[in-house]
């Protein structure tokens, strides 16, 4: 974590603004300017000021005399509409900059009838008014979950009153101030005259369930699932690490600050714990960054003097400064440390300048992370590479993967020198190995071909197979300047492609195979004699898709196996296995939504997407998978015949490489089937015996929504030689691999998951 930047000048943007719950002055430009001078992006501000908030209390002192009950809602009084000493706010060129926050001692959860409605009328008045205003980002303070000593149930009246309240301020974006957990011992609010306190009894005594005595780490995100637009606040010591999962998944605006989430070093600098800074940086990683919001870390320096020099929180600190804390402080020493540290240091802004040395300290982006920017839960279409030419710079895009095709050279190396040691027969007679790379694009399987041979010093037949006309220019190119034309270049389906041949004339035995071109392209008059076919040793392709056959494998490659050598031919992947696991991918469904609007189908087609903010529902025991020497229930894997052939493991590989989302545990990926191949003398003319069905089983730990199916592959290129995009076996198997993204099977009506309920689906 606290290595700096070396490789890479790559560094997150961290938006970080200052809220005071009771802000003395106005924000008005020069305040707003002094903030940017010390380096501060934004500022809060109250809606409403303390006067407005004494006004009210007394309308609700003297509602609560004349006793009101639920069913005298229209003796319930109105409040008045704001006047000038009521609001510090007022139209002008700063608004859009601001950050306004609606009165944080109402109770829109209330199950009193009067605090309920009063909540509801100062949140519609404050809304109409900040859009009044001018203001875009508005921030309402969380459902109060807990009332004395009863859970009550008021999230979906306080739904009911947010979306009032956007339909007020249709310009203006609404955020929801949420802690991670809601701990029902210590929900009772700080704020001076808060609402929730003037809740009468018999309102709470109707309330069946009672407050439990730990905290529900799931209460608040149950609540905001419920609502849906979430800032964050976040405590000292972070929850479990399942909740931390949950809450990345979500589309978090802000992360809020206030002292007591720092710790206090020896030096009585404020520091963040391990896990907050990890959890910090995991989120800046997502494609639309959350803002930082430090609460009540001090005023902004410098207000009660322009013309003081006020230095500029840079980042630049010195090692005695961000030491980490050896211990967490009480809460008395920590406020002791925190007024300290404010009366006693040179830096005015001490958060501040640490949160923009965590920004400085940011680790540098994995080459994924490079490749993969501004991907990450993008949804795309898979490709269709049988029924669409594909132009250069698709092609380009996979190639700038070194991982796979070195992969793949291995392979291939690997292959030849088992060839050689083991003197298997040669189906060329003229004693080279016959190579052919099916689908070979624009050619970095032939150039890896061809340095495989001369590594291992084994001389090839080298055949290239291209569909695309297209491709097979740049292929030729490539054979005239770059393979010394040693490669034959055919424009063909590899589905009707007759193999490999050469000429039985007396000068084939005498002329240089390697300045032929068997090339349907080259020579679309050839009248020389029919040429002599014979097998294919080894063949090599990469037709996998982000499932492994959901593009042209192995659909494709059935229709060139039968070229194969019936009794050494090898066939390069020799076998895939696909893998699915229940998610929860709120940005994704949001988007899959609004494309319903305009493409019904959107719900039901599966996208290849870097699935980033993501997660895991059901997470693997101890050991990951389950042993046994026969299939189970959690995986019945079979063929459509259900004969066994074809059939994946019965348990994936037991690997416990890191995830690709580092916070969470190790999540449950199940092999759903397999393809195998090798030398196959015939393929039935249908395409049913590459049908495939299976029944998985998936526990989940916690309650959640599963918004779909998250699918991976691993693929067997030659014994020994493996590469996957599974996020159990990828870092141990391919690290780094870029070529393919994961696929989403979206659900079109998502499925609620309980504790330690069986999640079974069949695909």
């Amino acid at each position: 974590m606290d290595t700096p930047m070396q490789d890479d000048t790559w560094m997150p943007t961290f938006y970080v603004g200052q809220h005071e719950t009771d802000r003395a002055l106005p924000v008005t430009s020069s305040v707003l300017y002094q903030a940017h001078d010390c380096n501060y992006d934004m500022l809060t501000t109250p809606i409403t000021t303390s006067l407005f908030h004494h006004r009210v209390q007394e309308l609700v002192t003297q509602a609560l005399q004349t006793n009101i009950d639920k069913d005298d809602q229209a003796l319930i009084p109105t409040i008045p509409p704001l006047s000038l000493p009521d609001t510090p706010l007022t139209p002008g060129d700063i608004t859009s900059q601001l950050l306004a926050f609606v009165s944080p001692w109402i109770d829109l959860c209330s199950p009193d009838p009067l605090i309920s409605n009063i909540s509801r009328q100062v949140l519609y008045l404050e809304i109409a008014y900040a859009a009044f205003c001018g203001i875009e980002y508005v921030f309402v303070p969380g459902p109060k979950l807990y009332h004395g000593d009863a859970a009550t149930h008021g999230t979906p009246q306080y739904a009911r009153a947010v979306q009032e309240a956007l339909s007020i301020g249709s310009h203006l974006s609404i955020h929801i101030m949420f802690p991670m957990i809601a701990d029902p011992i210590d929900e009772s609010s700080s704020v001076i005259g808060n609402l929730a306190s003037q809740t009468r009894p018999e309102y709470i005594d109707e309330v069946d369930e009672l407050r439990p005595q730990k905290p529900d780490i799931f209460g608040t995100w149950d609540a905001w699932n419920t609502i849906r637009t979430v800032s964050l606040s976040l405590p000292k010591e972070l929850p479990p690490l399942s909740v931390q999962s949950r809450w990345y998944s979500e589309p978090v605006k802000l992360l809020a600050m206030v002292p007591d989430t720092f710790n206090y070093n020896k030096h009585n600098k404020p520091v963040l714990s391990e896990s907050l800074k990890a959890f910090i940086t995991r989120l800046m990683r997502v494609k639309v960054t959350p803002w930082i919001l430090l609460c009540d870390v001090g005023p902004v320096p410098g207000l009660d003097d322009p013309e003081a020099r006020v230095p500029v929180s840079d980042g630049f600190l010195s090692p005695d400064t961000v030491a980490d804390a050896a211990g967490s402080p009480t809460p008395a020493e920590a406020a002791s440390r925190f007024n300290s540290t404010s009366k006693h240091t040179d830096d005015l802004t001490p958060h501040l300048s640490y949160i923009r040395w965590l920004q400085r300290r940011q680790p540098p982006r994995t080459i994924v992370e490079k490749y993969g920017s501004g991907y990450q839960d993008y949804l795309q279409v898979p490709l269709q590479p049988l029924t669409d030419n594909l132009e250069s710079m698709t092609y380009e895009v996979f190639e700038k993967d070194p991982v796979k095709y070195d992969l793949y050279e291995l392979a291939v190396r690997q292959a030849l020198r088992d060839w050689k040691d083991e003197d298997k027969p040669i189906s060329n007679p003229d004693g080279r190995v016959v190579v052919a790379v099916a689908g070979a694009g624009r050619g970095p399987l032939v150039t890896r071909a061809l340095r495989a041979s001369k590594a291992e010093n084994v001389e090839i037949d080298l055949w290239a197979v291209e569909k695309n006309p297209n491709a097979c220019v740049l292929l030729q190119r490539h054979n005239k300047e770059d393979w010394d034309r040693s490669v034959t270049v055919v424009q063909s389906d590899m589905r009707s492609w007759r193999g490999p041949s050469r000429h039985d004339t007396p000068s084939s035995t005498t002329t240089n195979p390697s300045q032929l071109l068997h090339s349907i392209v080259d020579n679309p008059s050839n009248t020389s004699p029919q040429p002599t076919h014979y097998p294919i040793d080894i063949l090599v392709s990469e037709l996998l898709g982000s499932f492994a056959d959901n593009e042209l494998s192995p659909e494709c490659l059935d229709g060139i196996l039968h070229l194969l050598a019936p009794t050494h031919g090898i066939s390069i992947p020799r076998s895939y296995t696909a893998f699915l696991t229940p998610i929860a991918a709120p940005k994704l469904h949001a988007d899959i939504s609004s494309r319903s609007s305009w493409d019904p189908t959107a719900p039901d087609t599966p996208a290849v997407v870097w699935l980033h903010a993501i997660d895991y529902l059901s997470l693997a025991a101890k050991p990951p998978y389950p042993r046994s020497d026969t299939p189970d229930d959690n995986h019945n894997i079979s063929n459509a015949k259900g004969k066994g052939k074809n059939k994946a493991p019965t348990h994936p590989p037991t690997n416990s490489a890191a995830s690709t989302s580092p916070l969470s545990a190790s999540p449950l990926i199940l092999p759903t089937w397999s393809f195998h191949h090798g030398p196959q003398p015939s393929v039935p003319a249908s395409n049913t015996h590459n049908t495939r069905h299976a029944r998985l089983s998936f526990r989940t730990r916690h309650r959640g929504v599963c918004h779909g199916l998250g699918g991976y592959f691993e693929a067997v290129l030659y014994p020994g030689i493996e590469l996957s995009t599974n996020p159990e076996t990828m870092e141990r198997k391919s690290a780094a691999m870029i070529s393919w993204f994961p696929i989403f099977f979206p659900l079109r009506v998502r499925m609620l998951s309980f504790v330690l309920v069986d999640f079974r689906v069949r695909v």
